[in-house]
């Protein structure tokens, strides 16, 4: 999913502030230093996120007969293919 450098960060900040309302947290760093260092953490998740959706995608396109996006056969496939790359990665 492509989320702008804006909404990253509006999500970067909000998990700051649940962090920040946690008993059981205390902060060493800055908060806008903590805020950066999250926010640089959901873009890596986001990245590999779109590279394993660009995986099953791929996987789907090179089967011998064309098969449709959004037809049932195609959800299947996507939700199997989408599975493999994950554990591919160890997420």
């Amino acid at each position: 999913m492509r989320l702008s450098r804006d909404k990253v960060n509006v999500l970067a900040r909000a998990v700051a502030d649940v962090l920040k309302q946690m008993d059981e947290v205390e902060f060493i760093e800055d908060p806008n230093t903590i805020r950066q260092e999250t926010r640089k953490i959901l873009e890596d998740l986001l990245n590999q996120e779109e590279k394993i959706d660009l995986a099953a995608r791929q996987k789907i396109e090179s089967q011998k007969r064309t098969i449709l996006e959004g037809s049932q056969e195609w959800d299947i496939l996507y939700r199997k293919y989408y599975k493999e790359e994950v554990k591919k990665l160890g997420v």
